[in-house]
């Protein structure tokens, strides 16, 4: 790791933030009491790196608080993000020794760790673990293949009003609200970084951000309290075909 990450203090299931989207959602009393054996938590600074892509990754974890990215970086120096993890997210692959990718905190980051060898023994045991593992698998596939045509084909104000819809409505979950209406939430990423993460340059990011606060899509505080008067108007920005229908 190319920083020293701190050990944090222990977060009771009960009141974790995350509890009902994490890969413990559907775990009983008991079945908690397994994983807490094994569990402990870590926290990192904005700009930390958790893993190197290729190194041996001896733990998997949940994102309790944070944000962090997945990239990988070519042989000439390149790098590309690839996604990332929000609150809720899983990181590592039970019966993958190594990482796949670099992940690092983009914001200060808290992680719920759980020691590899003993989660993939609980796993066969507990169809619990799995099936909620396989429904997060499902969902990251839904997330890549979302984030293709984020990159692919949309242009610039699609793209931002596509990357804030996908935080407002997890917002929305992680706090149990309807992702309809007006959501209010605070931006966990910086213009440089949402620059980087959708391949812009900072002042296109800052232009496409400031159309869409004149044009009363969305609302702003300072540069980070983000208020979306309506939830739908924003997705109609996102170049998305939402109805299901047949763009002409």
């Amino acid at each position: 790791m190319a920083f020293q990450e701190k050990l944090t203090t222990h977060i009771e299931c009960e009141s974790c933030p995350i509890r009902h989207r994490a890969v413990c959602a559907k775990c009983d009393v008991d079945e908690l009491e397994l994983l807490a054996d094994m569990k402990y938590y870590r926290t990192y600074d904005a700009g930390q790196t958790v893993i190197w892509s290729g190194d041996t990754m001896d733990f998997v974890a949940s994102v309790v608080e944070g944000i962090a990215t997945l990239s990988q970086t070519m042989e000439d120096g390149r790098t590309q993000m690839v996604g990332l993890l929000l609150p809720s997210d899983f990181v590592g692959r039970p019966g993958r020794d190594e990482a796949a990718y670099d992940v690092v905190a983009t914001t200060r980051l808290t992680m719920c760790c759980f020691r590899r060898k003993p989660f993939e023994e609980l796993m066969e045991n507990t169809p619990h673990i799995g099936q909620r593992l396989l429904q997060m698998t499902l969902d990251e596939l839904d997330a890549a293949r979302e984030w293709m045509l984020l990159l692919g084909r949309k242009t610039a104000r699609e793209k931002i009003a596509s990357l804030l819809a996908i935080i407002a409505r997890r917002d929305a979950t992680l706090n149990l609200i309807s992702p309809k209406g007006k959501v209010v939430f605070d931006l966990p990423l910086t213009r440089e970084a949402m620059a980087d993460y959708l391949g812009l340059t900072l002042e296109t990011v800052s232009r496409q951000i400031s159309a869409l606060r004149r044009d009363g899509v969305i609302e702003l505080e300072g540069k980070r309290h983000v208020t979306v008067p309506q939830m739908s108007r924003l997705l109609d920005e996102t170049g998305d075909d939402t109805d299901g229908g047949v763009f002409a």
